[in-house]
């Protein structure tokens, strides 16, 4: 239906403009019934719904209606596999629609700079090619069913200590490259509906009041189109918000907002034209929802079950396989041990927590599989709500490891370990959990540990166990999908998402997470998750796209469209891969560029391309990736633009950023002329980088104005004199008159 968004803004009063900048209550917009603007409901995300039921409280703490829990960020990204995410997004955008629920309230694409980011369990991952291809892909699933979404936070949100306030200093290349970037692919290729501001400031400013980040980045470069939403409570002050672009505050603020807005028009701090604007937005969000809701139809949770399991069973990561000791044999004795077996920890804690339509256990699952002859035993093997060690949980979970075959210990972090609200202290499993796993690998030698945690650990007891299976928080159906992959059912696909670091300490961001309270200094600059274990051959416990196959595959064909491109062209890059195993399977194909040398420092390699492909037992199929300007590029703080560097790069194939199997070079020549601007204070070698200087050079004779029989290091010294000293050392030899003639010549 079209309708005249400028004609209705005519009619409204000023007070209408400032009310509907905020909303109605906890969950929905204010509508002006005078006008036929009618209220819309949007509602938590990412992983399954949470819509309050009943009457809405001033706190959104009312008890959820059911709805289906699915994997969490951090699992959905270790599927690797965007159809995947599109099909999560469209289940979950089925039982919005179908709830009256206008808008989702996810993606979570922040980057994972820490391990310890309590909320990482929300996000995708530590990579942002990796994060905004994943998030396109489920906010178009969403958007397919006539609900919008909300990617969020933006930006630069990566810490829960003090995330109100604290300010992210972060320089541009850094911003650019890695925090802004998940964000830039998500919302050019998936077009959200609404984009979430963050609590937090980024480099002195809130995020809500950002001018630079909510209109010049957001709309103005990247071309958004759609509203601006305030993080719960993230707005700071109003009056700013609008005129930096954040269009509507969320949840109600009873009132404070609209006035702030009111006295700011009237004062003139605020001009009518920018309030105009963010209503403009706002209600072409209201009627884009109306317009788009489909007719209201059931839900069958049955077959969302049953979804959720097959997407479980594809987002969990086999880590370790000695002796292939999985799959389990359906009449193998089995010990099953451990409370979140029959307890299970299967989401995240805190906005996003569902109440599941129903709920799967790893226990129950196994014995399902088996059937009526299972020899599957339990044992609880430490308490849930406590760290304590329970030295006879601990021996009776020994005793059924000995009258098994196979002891499988379902370990993982309980909520209390990781939520919104707070950051983990530690990467290790609680006490009583590690002190189980020794006990029980001192006696059965089989032993396959499952985790059930949102982010990474350390394993000091890998050594001591056979398998272990990265489950990672699966939703309502991770107990069977988990059964499925230890009885084989199916095949282990997952790829890990972010890097397992051998300990906390060789995080990069280890001396500068969370900071000091108001600010956190991004030190590390882009060597963040895999570019700095990577680059530094810091060795990880588990590196970035890991992940293990019943199968085996083969990787062979790599092949160029082209040996030479301008860096306008597109390149195509094309691979076999050859299933050379007894099992189907599903496999990951990891395309990595490295800049051969460049003239400021990169990563050893960026992810930019995957395909996840299912091959049958001796079965092949070609890749195709195609990679653009900006797979080569790196962000230009002087020019503020993405530049490639003339030069030689690295097309590297692998099955992780640490097992690259094939591997080839294309020279890449620039189609951007970068001439510096040369003063008194730039070196010679400066000079020989402007397309004037060597001509320059020669005519002032300095590349001879050293004994070649002093070597390079005498070379390098001049070339690193800055002209002005050269100047004043020179014995009247290179005259000021002469570098006033050299500035003139280049810079004109």
């Amino acid at each position: 239906m079209e309708r005249n968004i400028q004609e209705i803004i005519s009619q409204m009063t000023l007070e209408e403009k400032a009310a509907i900048c905020s909303g109605q209550d906890f969950w929905n917009t204010i509508p002006i019934e005078r006008l036929g603007i009618p209220s819309i409901m949007m509602t938590d995300g990412p992983h399954g719904l949470r819509k309050q039921e009943g009457e809405v409280d001033h706190l959104g703490l009312n008890q959820s209606i059911p709805a289906t829990c699915y994997p969490t960020g951090s699992g959905l990204a270790s599927s690797w596999n965007t159809g995947l995410a599109e099909k999560m997004g469209s289940m979950i955008g089925l039982e919005a629609s179908a709830a009256d629920v206008s808008i989702v309230l996810g993606p979570g694409v922040n980057i994972k700079r820490s391990p310890l980011c309590g909320r990482n369990f929300e996000y995708l991952s530590e990579d942002p090619y990796l994060s905004g291809t994943l998030a396109a892909s489920y906010i178009q699933g969403v958007q397919s069913q006539g609900v919008g979404t909300s990617i969020k936070h933006f930006a630069v949100n990566n810490q829960e200590y003090k995330r109100m306030s604290v300010d992210a200093q972060v320089d541009e290349r850094t911003l650019r490259e890695i925090y802004l970037a998940s964000f830039e692919y998500a919302i050019k290729q998936g077009q959200p509906w609404t984009v979430m501001a963050a609590y937090n400031k980024v480099n002195g400013e809130y995020c809500s009041e950002n001018t630079r980040l909510l209109t010049n980045i957001l709309r103005e470069e990247w071309g958004f189109e759609g509203a601006v939403i305030s993080d719960w409570g993230a707005v700071n002050e109003r009056d700013l918000g609008v005129a930096a672009g954040m269009d509507l505050e969320m949840p109600s603020s009873n009132g404070v907002g609209s006035k702030k807005i009111i006295d700011a028009v009237q004062s003139g701090r605020l001009s009518e034209a920018a309030l105009d604007q963010s209503v403009d937005r706002i209600l072409t969000l209201i009627f884009k929802a109306i317009d788009n809701r489909k007719e209201k139809g059931t839900v069958d949770h049955e077959v969302q079950h049953l979804k959720a399991r097959e997407i479980a069973g594809e987002c969990m990561v086999l880590l370790k396989n000695e002796g292939d000791i999985l799959p389990i044999g359906i009449k193998d004795s089995v010990a099953v041990i451990g409370a979140f077996a029959r307890k299970p920890r299967y989401q995240g804690g805190g906005s996003s927590h569902i109440l599941p339509t129903r709920l799967d256990t790893v226990y129950e699952e196994l014995v399902k599989i088996a059937g009526a002859d299972a020899r599957i035993r339990y044992a609880a093997g430490y308490p849930l709500d406590t760290d304590t060690i329970d030295e006879e949980l601990i021996q009776e979970a020994v005793e059924a490891a000995r009258q098994s075959q196979v002891a499988v210990i379902v370990a993982g972090l309980p909520e209390r370990y990781e939520s919104e609200g707070f950051d983990r202290k530690h990467l290790q499993l609680p006490d009583n959990q590690r002190r189980l796993i020794e006990a029980v690998a001192a006696e059965q030698a089989n032993v396959v540990v499952v985790l059930s945690n949102g982010g990474p650990l350390e394993m000091p007891w890998l050594d001591n166990v056979k398998a272990v299976l990265e489950a990672y928080l699966g939703g309502q159906a991770s107990g069977g999908a988990v059964a499925d992959l230890l009885y084989g059912l199916v095949n282990p696909s997952g790829k890990l998402a972010e890097t397992f670091p051998k300990k906390l300490i060789h995080n990069p961001s280890y001396l500068n997470f969370p900071g000091d309270g108001e600010t956190a200094e991004y030190r590390e600059g882009i060597f963040v998750g895999y570019r700095h274990y990577d680059t530094r051959d810091v060795e990880p416990l588990f590196p970035f796209g890991f992940g293990l196959s019943y199968t085996q595959y083969e990787y062979t064909g790599l092949q160029l469209s082209h040996k030479t491109i301008q860096d306008t062209d597109r390149l195509n890059v094309t691979a076999k891969i050859r299933n050379i195993g007894r099992m189907a399977g599903k496999e990951v194909i990891q395309l990595y560029v490295r800049d051969i040398e460049s003239t400021l420092p990169r990563p050893s390699k960026e992810l930019k391309g995957y395909a996840k492909v299912s091959l049958q037992p001796g079965e092949e199929t070609t890749v195709q990736f195609e990679l653009d300007k900006r797979s080569f590029a790196y962000y230009d703080t002087k020019h503020q633009d993405w530049i490639v560097e003339t030069g030689e790069f690295e097309i590297l194939i692998g099955s992780s950023s640490r097992n690259i199997e094939l591997r080839d070079t294309v020279a890449v020549e620039s189609s951007t002329v970068l001439i510096q601007t040369i003063t008194r204070h730039s070196t010679f070698a400066d000079l020989l980088q402007h397309p004037l200087g060597a001509s320059i050079m020669e005519a002032i004779g300095q590349h001879e104005a050293t004994d070649n029989t002093l070597g390079e290091g005498m070379d390098e010294l001049i070339l690193n004199t800055s002209l002005h000293n050269a100047s004043m050392m020179s014995n009247g030899l290179f005259t000021e008159e002469t570098l006033q003639s050299i500035l003139a010549a280049v810079n004109n």
